[in-house]
């Protein structure tokens, strides 16, 4: 048998040690025999038959009470061993994993890259609606025909598929977030990115290579299918690695690049579309796009938060705590088998099978933890609301002021207010809520004071029957309704567990575009239709702002937790240390001997 030191490590880590020889408990080991013992030795050989019985009887007894003492001595040094695995072994792994970043890393590479990239991915989405790319039917007139140009020019569409392909990418973006999303727990989120960045740029070359509506709109699909994971997991890479007095400001640099993106894609694709070719267009932005893909195959990847992986610790607590052996046999006979146990026994799972249905068991807990997560919901239901408003903002917009005001140029006009105000709006929204301190109770405070003061500007500028009191009106309420972008995807990464981040970022989009922009547009033509009066239509539309500010002006009372540092200790899930803790618990005094 042995007794065990524990001493403490240059690192800060305990080391247990060993002590081979006579049990620690054993008075026996504490010195040599005393003189009376040895002069007794001989008298002790004679004795009884039975004397003998008894005495190796009383012996086996204690030998058998000294084996189980020192079993579960040798338990609790194994589980000592364990926990110190984690405190020390992985802590310092997981530490040094931080501090052991790729030799290309720097926080702010990473934030110009992943900018540029998002600006990439929202220039297709300027391009694809620029009149240089989109272009115009044949039409004829006074038996004088006109050839159409671009691609509805060219496959001779009607402006109801030309809608389809406007939002066909919304398709692939939606179906295929949380995919990507849960992908992540079993794969590196930044190799997830660089394949969601390659089938992009497959897709949007294939798009310049299209040979009709339904080829162009299966590449649009797909281009949908490869923002979904940039989309995703991005912003918790740039949560990650952002300082902390400046998270929400690098987070507002980040969606800066949606307005600004869009803009661009418009010069980029009349350019473009009317010197070459509109397809030169989608080609052009595939090569763009390629050093990126290249980048997110070769260079090493960064890890990210609540995803370290926990092998090592499942591999000592297995071969020093026999308990946890028959937990991982055990383990390994249920699960997905004990669900395919319970289905008629002529339908046999493959391997891929179980895989995907445990991913799905995995994704529906996950779901249900993010539902119950109050602060969540509200923030989310906010930014519905308020993403009604906008997507049907930048549709209908243009119309409304031509018809309101008589505008001689609404496109220019609301194109360059909404460039102006989204970029200056989000970037003040980030830098403000970083003033004021980072929390997500003041989030919500910004949340709900600009959208309201935003809805009110708006409200009044639609008021005004000159277009020289609207504009101006109108451009402070832009600004201030920009000024959410930062806050609230800021609620959605913080107020969940690292872990579920990617989660939270995917259904919070894929929230916003099935109840927000995607019904939004249709419904307020559906309005219009009904009442004609545009003005009268842009007020009631404004008005839905209220909603979103009165959502989040809620959420301010909701108790809220920042879990940006909620963690399984030491990168370790909770489930694997539980299969540790009552073991320890009982000997916590053999641990600390």
């Amino acid at each position: 048998m042995g007794g065990s030191e524990v001493t403490q490590g240059s690192d800060g880590a305990r080391v247990a040690v060993v002590v081979v020889g006579a049990p620690v408990d054993d008075d026996s080991a504490s010195g040599p025999p005393p003189p009376a013992a040895e002069r007794d030795a001989a008298a002790a050989l004679a004795v009884t038959p039975g004397e003998e019985a008894k005495r190796e009887s009383l012996a086996a007894a204690a030998e058998c009470k000294q084996g189980a003492a020192a079993e579960t001595g040798l338990q609790a040094m194994a589980v000592t061993v364990v926990r110190d695995v984690e405190a020390g072994g992985l802590d310092a792994s997981t530490s040094g994993a931080a501090d052991e970043k790729p030799s290309w890393f720097t926080p702010k590479r990473l934030l110009v890259m992943f900018c540029i990239i998002n600006m990439l991915n929202y220039v297709d989405r300027g391009a694809i609606a620029s009149n240089g790319v989109n272009g115009s039917r044949k039409s004829c007139t006074g038996g004088t025909c006109t050839s159409g140009s671009g691609i509805q020019g060219d496959f001779n569409l009607n402006n109801f598929e030309d809608g389809v392909l406007s939002s066909a990418f919304m398709v692939g973006l939606l179906i295929a977030s949380p995919i990507f999303a849960s992908l992540a727990k079993i794969h590196n989120p930044f190799r997830l990115i660089g394949v969601g960045l390659l089938v992009w740029t497959i897709a949007t070359a294939g798009c310049g290579c299209s040979f009709d509506f339904w080829s162009i709109t299966i590449c649009r699909m797909l281009v949908g299918v490869g923002e979904a994971s940039f989309i995703s997991l991005a912003a918790p890479f740039i949560d990650d690695n952002a300082p902390a007095a400046q998270k929400t400001a690098w987070l507002a640099m980040f969606y800066m690049c949606i307005p600004t993106g869009i803009a661009v894609g418009y010069v980029y694709g009349g350019l473009v579309g009317n010197s070459l070719h509109w397809r030169a267009a989608f080609w052009g932005e595939s090569i763009l796009m390629l050093p990126f893909v290249i980048l997110g195959f070769v260079i090493k990847p960064l890890q990210l938060k609540g995803f370290t992986h926990s092998v090592k610790t499942k591999e000592y607590g297995a071969i020093l705590n026999p308990e946890l052996q028959d937990e991982t046999k055990q383990g390994a006979s249920t699960g997905v088998d004990g669900l395919a146990e319970t289905l008629p026994h002529k339908f046999s799972f493959s391997s891929f099978g179980k895989k995907v249905l445990t991913e799905i068991r995995y994704f529906g807990k996950d779901m249900k933890e993010l539902l119950q997560e109050k602060v969540y919901v509200i923030n989310v239901l906010g930014y519905i609301s308020y993403n009604f408003v906008i997507g049907a903002y930048s549709y209908w917009g243009p119309k409304a002021g031509q018809d309101i005001y008589n505008m001689a140029s609404a496109d220019i006009m609301f194109g360059g207010i909404t460039i102006v105000c989204g970029i200056f709006g989000t970037l003040s929204g980030g830098f403000i809520l970083d003033k004021i301190d980072s929390t997500i109770s003041n989030a919500f405070k910004l949340l709900s004071g600009a959208t309201f003061l935003g809805a009110i500007f708006c409200f009044g500028a639609f008021c005004f029957k000159s277009l020289y009191g609207f504009i101006p009106f109108f451009s402070v309420g832009e600004l201030l309704v920009f000024a959410t972008q930062a806050p609230v995807n800021y609620v959605c990464l913080h107020c969940v567990k690292p872990s579920l981040r990617p989660l939270s970022m995917a259904m919070s989009t894929v929230s916003i575009h099935i109840f927000g922009d995607v019904p939004s547009s249709p419904l307020v033509g559906l309005l219009q239709d009904k009442i004609n009066n545009w003005r009268s239509t842009a007020l009631t539309l404004t008005s839905i702002l209220f909603i979103a500010a009165i959502f989040w002006f809620i959420g301010i009372f909701v108790r809220s937790v920042d879990r940006f540092n909620e963690q399984s200790e030491h990168g370790v899930p909770a489930v694997e240390r539980s299969n540790l803790r009552p073991l320890l618990d009982e000997n916590e005094e053999a641990r600390a001997s």
